[in-house]
């Protein structure tokens, strides 16, 4: 038994070790079955058994619950019904009746343990098996606190999820948003972060100033914001999410939008306001806080993102009329504009994939939420209604978030497949607007 990886944070010491597995095999041969088209907007969803974890308590019930909720809500999983079981799994270590999952149709199966160690801490070990295969694809255990078990069916459902699909989890991550209570006029706005299904909400500011469009970075659970104050002067932040230490940026009398990280964090974009009304863009060096200017123009250049590799930027601007989407180097140079369709398009941020573009459209009095390449082709609106805006990317590129609100209504917090698929409302106690997926945690 190897150890693989060590999880650790202020609170969480997890010690993954590889098990047993087998090696991989080509999608082709053996585990082709397990295969999907995970690409194409008619998707079949992998049916899968997640049986209940042995255990002493009801924390076996609980993990592999989560384990299957993750899984459900992706959309690329279909779990089976625990009630048409037909093989009680009573020792995990033991290889399954592998005809009789196949008779129920499962094409992949999740068997697992929890037990205490004398410390205290859980074990929770789980495999995945290749049912039409009769294999053993995956098999781990994990050290962590009780308090933490919430994060080990994350990470399990993340590798279940990277084994099958062949594509990167994004599971184990959170969300930051502002939450939003209160009457239109009077609206009292948090800063607000979750796990990525809704769990484990807590407040980050305690709504006595107005904050706005918080940021992850992209290296570190770290995050950027704009915040208004006795004064209504905008002031930027960043604040580091286990330790709470929050830290000025500086204070923007003209600025228009919250900063965003480039790749590798050492950087921030923002859009200044100028004194002829024109808001141009510039980047800040967070470590000697020297800014650069990257816009000269006299309309508003905004809502700016660096392509993963750190050699481009998307931004909006209005300087053909109304707003569209541009890039250009990340020294300023070759501006160009990528978006031709009817109507405007506004809040455009870059895939960590690199592949895409999502975008807030515009059109015929509705807002769309929509992916487009690099270079404009190809483009795609995922879901349109009265208001809908603010995407942002699972730390996979697979899943965009959004808000959402409707006429009267609190603003919601919505996802998406980039194929269109699979639109689901994400619970929260009030209205919630501008989410920020964080990256896989560390």
């Amino acid at each position: 038994m190897v150890s693989s990886m060590i999880k650790k944070n202020k609170r969480l010491y997890i010690f993954v070790f590889l098990s047993m597995v087998l090696p991989f095999l080509s999608w082709q041969t053996a585990y082709a079955q397990l295969k999907g088209t995970v690409s194409s907007a008619d998707f079949n969803p992998i049916p899968i058994a997640v049986t209940d974890f042995i255990a002493g308590d009801q924390m076996g019930v609980q993990i592999s619950s989560v384990v299957t909720a993750d899984l459900e809500r992706s959309g690329l999983f279909k779990p089976i019904d625990k009630s048409s079981f037909l093989e009680r799994i009573s020792n995990p270590d033991v290889q399954p009746r592998f005809p009789d999952w196949q008779q129920i149709n499962a094409q992949g199966l999740v068997t697992g343990r929890v037990t205490k160690e004398a410390d205290g801490r859980l074990r929770v070990e789980f495999r995945l098996w290749d049912v039409y295969g009769g294999k053993q694809l995956e098999g781990r255990q994990f050290y962590a606190t009780p308090q933490t078990w919430r994060r080990v069916a994350h990470i399990i459902a993340d590798a279940i999820y990277t084994k099958m699909t062949g594509e990167k989890g994004y599971f184990d991550t959170r969300i930051v948003f502002v939450d939003e209570t209160g009457a239109a006029n009077a609206r009292v706005k948090r800063l607000a972060i979750m796990d990525q299904d809704g769990a484990n909400l807590t407040y980050i500011s305690n709504g006595r100033e107005l904050v706005l469009t918080p940021r992850f970075s992209p290296s570190r659970q770290e995050i950027t914001y704009m915040a208004y104050a006795g004064n209504n002067v905008p002031k930027v932040y960043l604040q580091q999410i286990e330790t709470g230490q929050r830290e000025l940026v500086g204070t923007f009398p003209n600025m228009t939008i919250a900063p965003r990280f480039s790749p590798d964090g050492q950087k921030v974009i923002m859009s200044l306001l100028q004194d002829n009304g024109s808001a141009n863009l510039y980047t800040m060096d967070l470590r000697s806080r020297s800014t650069t200017r990257l816009t000269t123009t006299p309309a508003i250049d905004t809502s700016a993102s660096y392509s993963p590799d750190g050699t481009q930027i998307v931004f909006e601007s209005d300087r053909g009329g109304k707003p569209q989407i541009y890039v250009m180097n990340t020294d300023g140079s070759n501006q160009h504009r990528i978006s031709f369709g009817d109507g405007s398009y506004s809040t455009p941020v870059w895939s960590p994939r690199g592949d895409y573009i999502a975008f807030t459209k515009q059109s015929q009095g509705q807002f769309s939420i929509g992916v487009m390449k690099p270079d404009g082709q190809g483009e795609r609106l995922l879901t349109s209604g009265f208001h809908n805006e603010g995407p942002t990317w699972a730390p996979n590129g697979r899943v965009i978030m959004f808000f959402r609100q409707n006429q009267g209504q609190q603003p919601k917090l919505y996802t998406i497949d980039i194929t269109g698929r699979n639109e689901r409302v994400l619970p929260t106690p009030n209205g919630a607007s501008d989410p920020a997926w964080s990256p896989l945690l560390d």
